[in-house]
Order: C-alpha cells, then structure tokens, then sequence
C-alpha cells in the first residue's frame, strides 16, 4: 500500500512524522509525495494556536476528498487530536482514526488494527488537564529516533533533544498537550546524530521547546553547552545550531560555548515575548525589562558577530498604550537581526484566557503591523551592512529556470530565515556543498551573490 503525509506545524512535530514515517518503511509501505495515488494518508496536526488549528482542520478536510478516490484510510495524529479529541470525533467522520500524542506508543498497533478493519475501541479523553495533573509524556523509544525517515533533504536534520515544557507561561497550551519538559539521554542523542553525519548530514538543528532547560531533570543542572561540545567533536558535522533558548536558560556557559566553537553558528533564538515588566508578569515570564536588556548586550560584547532573533506578542490581555509603546521602543533600539510577532491567541484552559481585558483582534493587527514595519526596516539595514563581506554559504537549491543557484549562509535557519542567490554560471555541479560567497547586493529579506573563485 502507499502512503503519504502531511506535518503541520513546528520542526519538532516533523521529527514525529519523520517517525512514523519510519514505522511505515519498516512495515514495507511505499511512501509517496502525491496524495492522489495514497491508499493511506496521515496528518500530523498542530493545535498551538488558532491559526493553527485552523490551516489542520481545513487541510484534513481537503486531504478527506481523496477519499473519493483511491485514499482508503485518512489518520490524523498530534498536537490538535491530543487537545481537541472528542470534539474532532464528532465532527470529522471522515477520518477513519485519531491517535492522541499519548497514545504513540501503540500507534503502530492501532494504526495496523485500522487496515485490518479491526478498529481499536475509541477512548474518551478527559478535559485538559490542571497545572498540577500536568505529568512527563513518554518519549519515543531511542530505536524510533534511528529509525526516522529524513525528509528535511540533503543536508540538514532536526535532532531533538527532549519533549514538552515546564516553564507554565499562561498564555501557552503546550505543557497542556505536551507535558513537562523531558530530556533524552545525553548517549542516545550522540549516537543518533553520529548516524544523521553518517548519512551525510552537514548541519544539526538542535531542537526543544525550550533548549536550555536540557539535562535540568534528568542529571540536575543544564547541560546544553556540554552537548553542543561533544556534538562539534562528529566530523563530518559543519554546523550546528539551537532552536529556542528562553532567556533565563543563557549560562556563561553557553556563550562562551557558541563564541569559541568554530562550528556552532553564532546565532541565538531568544524569544523574550514583550518588555514590559507588567506584561511579562502577566506572562508567567521568568525574566524583567532589565535583565533581558543585559542579556542582549552581554551576548554581543562576547561574539560581536552573533545574530539575535527573537519572538514577540501583542495584544496580550491588559497589553494597554504604553506597554505597546515600551515594546515598540525596545524593538527599535534592540535592533534584533530576526524578528517574528504573533498577535496574541486566547487559548482554551489557558490561564491568560481568563483575564480581563482581552484586546480586540483590530488593536492586535494594528499592533502587530506596526511592529513588522519597525522590524522590516532593521533586518533591510542589517542586510545591507553586509553587501561587500565575502560569507560562507551552503548551496542547497536551484531555481526552476535554472538562473540562479540559492543557498543559506551560517547566519540563517532553513524555512524561517532569508537565503542568498547566486548567479549560475553552470556550476550546478556545486549544489549541496559549501562554498564562499561575496554579497553584492540586497532583495527583501534576502541576499544576492557570487561564487569566489
């Protein structure tokens, strides 16, 4: 039988797909790109915020009309089915199962009573749960790491380093559908980023809701600089990077870690998520104005050349005039090379969906435009001050008439950050290797260049 697949969603939910991918391979299913020749077609759905939601349910709705076709069986797995089960069960009758994150560990089982018209028994899901019921959510077993079916191309791989969170912003449904923060151990990850570089991968992407926090529950203090350290020692490794780093999670540590290794990019993904004091309090947010001011200036007196990027919310309940106003002057002084800005999601069970002053959804547009238009024109100076610099970069694409080869320099995260084209002068014999680059020019969010010779 063929299947094919849909991850929605963040990179750590692709890691899940990747697994069940695996699973499927394993089972000798042909995996196939074309939902239209798929007997089986599964969804990996997101359920983090409304935006969210909606893009799974409108895809589970279009990828149900195959079903008039050849797709005899629809699965819809993740975050949204963890969150919302028995209300997708009601209204969805056209997928033939949901599987619930806590429930991955009989995925396959369930998944094989389907096609053997043996449908398991649908369990009822309880409410979401209170903060004090939150428990750890299983990890996959290491093997299911291993076995997972890459599908981020030739040169990258997410390695994912635990599940959940425990940080309790009010805001966030996360530790809801996920759990509280949990760390794989430190072995088991080496061991499968030894075979991602064994397969030839150039670039780990070290990946958790929170990466800091890894080792704090498993070997009592944090151990992320450690593992980046022994991560750089794989040689046929040539970058690494780390996705997301919570502010109070930033050691000396880790600084000197990214300042001094060669291979780990000079990149930091904070998100901060607002500056004013009152609104981070608000937040649950485990840092102030000040200290995240001093953060950012710290990091840059250490590594001149690192880029910051970092996340922020409007229209946070209560989010009054000159909260905005404060945010709005912080962005323009912080200067953060990457920026992204969420309008604030009012999120069932959550404790900020509670709070008085929900903002109107016109005031969070307009606050969000206004953000992005501060923000467009920094990251438009930023590129600019490097036209002229001769960069790394990692040739990974082409476009579809062939004029221009793209790539991505250290500085930038793939699918989230801009690329660089460069003139092909038939050298297509250069895709998915390194090469240095000159900027000669700036186009949006992105970089235009030339091979050195």
């Amino acid at each position: 039988m063929k299947v094919g697949f849909v991850s929605l969603g963040c990179s750590k939910n692709l890691v899940d797909t990747e697994i069940v991918i695996g699973h499927f391979k394993k089972h000798n299913f042909e995996i196939v790109n074309n939902p239209e020749i798929a007997d089986i077609i599964l969804i990996n759905t997101c359920g983090f915020i409304e935006s969210a939601k909606e893009e799974a349910i409108n895809t589970i709705l279009e990828m149900a009309e195959y079903k008039k076709q050849k797709c005899k069986y629809l699965i819809v797995i993740g975050c949204l089915v963890q969150r919302y089960y028995d209300e997708l069960l009601k209204s969805l009758p056209e997928v033939d199962l949901f599987i619930k994150i806590d429930e991955y560990e009989s995925l396959w089982t369930k998944i094989e009573d389907l096609i053997n018209k043996n449908k398991a028994e649908k369990s009822v899901t309880k409410p979401m749960k209170k903060v004090s019921e939150i428990k750890q959510l299983k990890l996959p077993e290491f093997n299911e790491f291993y076995e997972r079916v890459l599908t981020s191309g030739n040169n990258y791989a997410y390695l994912k380093i635990g599940e959940g969170c425990s940080n309790m912003c009010t805001y966030c449904a996360i530790p809801y559908i996920r759990g509280k923060f949990i760390s794989r151990k430190m072995e088991e990850i080496l061991e499968e980023a030894n075979m991602l570089a064994q397969k030839g991968i150039k670039e780990l992407i070290v990946i958790a809701q929170d990466t800091t926090k890894y080792g704090i529950d498993i070997y009592g203090e944090p151990k992320l600089a450690e593992l980046l350290e022994k991560l750089a020692q794989i040689p046929q490794i040539k970058w690494i990077r780390f996705l997301y780093s919570y502010p109070e999670g930033i050691t000396e540590e880790l600084i000197q870690t990214v300042k001094n290794n060669d291979k780990i990019c000079k990149y930091f993904d904070i998100p901060i998520q607002h500056i004013s004091n009152k609104i981070l309090k608000k937040m649950n947010r485990k840092t102030n104005k000040e200290q995240i001011q001093n953060l950012i200036n710290k990091i840059r007196k250490e590594i001149p050349e690192v880029v910051l990027r970092t996340s922020l919310i409007v229209g946070f309940p209560g989010e009054k005039e000159d909260d905005f106003n404060e945010l709005k002057e912080f962005v323009k002084k912080a200067k953060f090379d990457k920026l992204g800005t969420f309008m604030y999601s009012k999120e069932d069970g959550t404790p900020a969906s509670k709070l008085p002053e929900q903002i109107h959804g016109n005031t969070k547009k307009s606050r969000y435009n206004q953000i992005m238009k501060i923000q467009q024109k920094i990251s438009n100076e930023k590129l600019k001050e490097k036209i002229g610099q001769e960069i790394e970069v990692l040739i990974e694409n082409i476009t579809s008439d062939h004029k221009y080869l793209i790539g991505r320099t250290k500085q930038d995260v793939p699918e989230e950050d801009g690329i660089i084209y460069i003139k092909n002068n038939n050298q297509e014999n250069i895709l998915n290797t390194f090469k240095n680059a000159k900027i000669i020019d700036v186009k949006d969010y992105d970089l235009i260049g030339e091979i050195i010779k």
